[in-house]
Formats: C-alpha cells, sequence, structure tokens
C-alpha cells in the first residue's frame, strides 16, 4: 500500500499514554480521564460511541457495549436496545455533522474471524459514505485519502450529538451523555 502524508497522525503516535492499553481497548478507553483524547464521542447507559483511529471514510464511528462480550446473545434486552438506540442516534448525529449520502453499518460478532483487530468485543462499525468517495486512489493504487483530521471530525460529532435531545455536555473534554428516552 502507498503512503499519503498525514501530519495529523503525529499526535496519535506521540502521545503520552502510546501502547500503555493493557487489555482490551474498548474495556480501557472508557475509563480514561479525557474521553476526547480517547475518541470517545457519545455516551448512553449501556454503550458509547467511538471514532475509529484509521477510518474507511471521515465519521467512521463504532458503536460499542459497555460490557466485554464477543457474543450478541450475551447481552441483556436492555443492553441491546441501548446499542440500538444509540446507532440510530449515531447515524442522525453523522447526517448533521457531515451530511453523507449514505452509510453502511456492520457489526463485528464472535472473535477474530469476523474481522478487525478486536474480536473478544462485539461493536458495530458506522461508515459514512458520499458518491465518489470510492474512486481510482483505492481501485489503482491501494491507497485511501482521507479528507479531514480525526480531531476535526471529533468536533463536528460532539457538536451535532451535543444538539440531539437528551444530551449532556460537561465540558469541551467529555463525551455527550445521552438520555436516549428523551
Amino acid at each position: 500500500m502507498e503512503q499519503i502524508f498525514a501530519p495529523w497522525r503525529i499526535e496519535w503516535i506521540e502521545r503520552d499514554d502510546a501502547g500503555d492499553i493493557d487489555g482490551c481497548p474498548f474495556c480501557v478507553l472508557p475509563e480514561r480521564d479525557d474521553d476526547r483524547e480517547s475518541r470517545i464521542v457519545a455516551r448512553s447507559e449501556h454503550s458509547f460511541v467511538l471514532l475509529n483511529n484509521y477510518p474507511y471514510n471521515p465519521g467512521h464511528a463504532m458503536v460499542i457495549p459497555n460490557r466485554h462480550t464477543g457474543d450478541f446473545g450475551d447481552l441483556s434486552d436492555a443492553e441491546l436496545l441501548d446499542h440500538a438506540k444509540l446507532k440510530r442516534r449515531t447515524l442522525d448525529a453523522l447526517d448533521a455533522a457531515l451530511g453523507p449520502a449514505g452509510c453502511n453499518a456492520g457489526e463485528n460478532l464472535g472473535g477474530d474471524a469476523a474481522g478487525g483487530s478486536i474480536g473478544d468485543h462485539l461493536h458495530t462499525h458506522v461508515v459514512p459514505r458520499w458518491d465518489g468517495d470510492t474512486n481510482f486512489m483505492p481501485v489503482i493504487s491501494d491507497t485511501k485519502v482521507i479528507v479531514e483530521a480525526l480531531e476535526d471530525t471529533y468536533d463536528r460529532l460532539h457538536e451535532a450529538f451535543a444538539e440531539q435531545a437528551g444530551a449532556t455536555v460537561s465540558d469541551e473534554t467529555g463525551a455527550v451523555v445521552l438520555d436516549l428516552d428523551a
């Protein structure tokens, strides 16, 4: 694969806690003090929304249950409903913030064979799509161009989540907390 110059990535590479995740990142990241640095943009009672560090497109987010499990059947009815409602709110936020022509949503379930690097904590990828976002670069040169820095995408999505019903924003480093029944 060819390389694309992406200077904004140096902040992620040089962060103080680089490589200190001991265990499942989807369990460790929500426990940290700085949601913005962890890329957690929204939270609900049983789930959270995390921007993908290696996005397919700007706005590529994951909706992740708080509870560590790779088995969809392990989730309680309350956790399933919360996950589904937060996925709907994520689609709404992406639409408000980025205006995609559509979205792809797919779940990584049941271990490493399901794809992705974290197979034992289920999660749903939500990827915004635009007409023409698959152009000659990935087809001819095996290169994907991401047109927006993660920090800018975070700000846009954070603002869109903050404008939703039942949203609470404590400070600029915290995720938007959503009451999904509001």
